[in-house]
């Protein structure tokens, strides 16, 4: 949801179709097998509602289903991580990068190996927070309890002393003030993988106008999800700014 919202904010005059599969969330526990599957399953269901471009909105989606997805399907599609991977290689001045994620993503090593390929000589420290997808679905960005295990999960990263984190699960947006406080504003500055890839795709829409043109088709945005709950339409309407039609699918 908080990439839908960048890309409605950045390019208002694109039409989104949105799948949130909260059935099966979350994938940062799931074996890169059973992601990849349901990855499959869920680009299949936005091709056949008409989408024209696919953006993987969920880095534990895009770190192992990524070049499945390209294989399998001939349209352009975008994932959350390589434009924070850029982003923070430009970002960072002492060399030192953090990145926070599911156990998925991080399991992956796939923000360590894209930075390297960048940059072989930056430093990239690397900490799985499995529980802060759970606190954000609940409502729980501002418990006293979210607020504690932030700080068990940041305290290594401070250590290393970071100047530049990545926040690689798109549920950490939520949580973007705690975790700010937590590592200090003025010495750290966080990597928004949704605003990045947001950015992205504004790029390639403007370097292919022709194509732009088509998606502009004047239809509605449509937000499907898999399962509803009070909490998932609570934290819609957080992030979109007001009520959203959550489509049960």
């Amino acid at each position: 949801m908080t990439v839908a919202r960048a890309v409605e904010t950045m390019i208002p005059d694109l039409r989104i179709i949105y799948y949130g599969d909260l059935a099966r969330t979350p994938y940062g526990s799931k074996s890169p097998e059973t992601i990849i599957e349901y990855s499959v399953h869920n680009t299949e269901f936005l091709i056949n509602q008409g989408a024209q471009v696919i953006i993987i909105a969920c880095n534990s989606a895009a770190s192992v289903a990524s070049e499945v997805l390209r294989q399998n399907f001939n349209l352009p599609i975008f994932e959350v991580i390589s434009p924070a991977v850029d982003r923070a290689v430009t970002t960072t001045h002492s060399g030192n990068i953090g990145v926070i994620g599911t156990r998925a993503t991080i399991r992956s090593e796939i923000y360590d190996r894209k930075i390297k390929q960048v940059a072989p000589e930056l430093k990239v420290f690397s900490k799985a927070c499995p529980l802060l997808v759970p606190l954000v679905e609940e409502g729980w960005t501002d418990a006293r309890e979210t607020k504690m295990i932030l700080r068990k999960y940041l305290a290594p990263l401070k250590q290393k002393q970071i100047d530049t984190l990545v926040l690689g699960c798109t549920h950490y947006p939520l949580l973007k003030d705690l975790i700010q406080h937590r590592m200090g504003k003025n010495r750290v500055r966080l990597i928004d993988s949704s605003v990045e890839v947001a950015l992205t795709l504004q790029t390639y829409l403007q370097e292919n106008p022709q194509f732009y043109e088509t998606l502009q088709n004047g239809d509605v945005n449509r937000y499907f999800v898999s399962d509803t709950t009070k909490a998932a339409i609570s934290t819609a309407e957080k992030i979109f700014g007001r009520p959203i039609d959550l489509i049960k699918v």
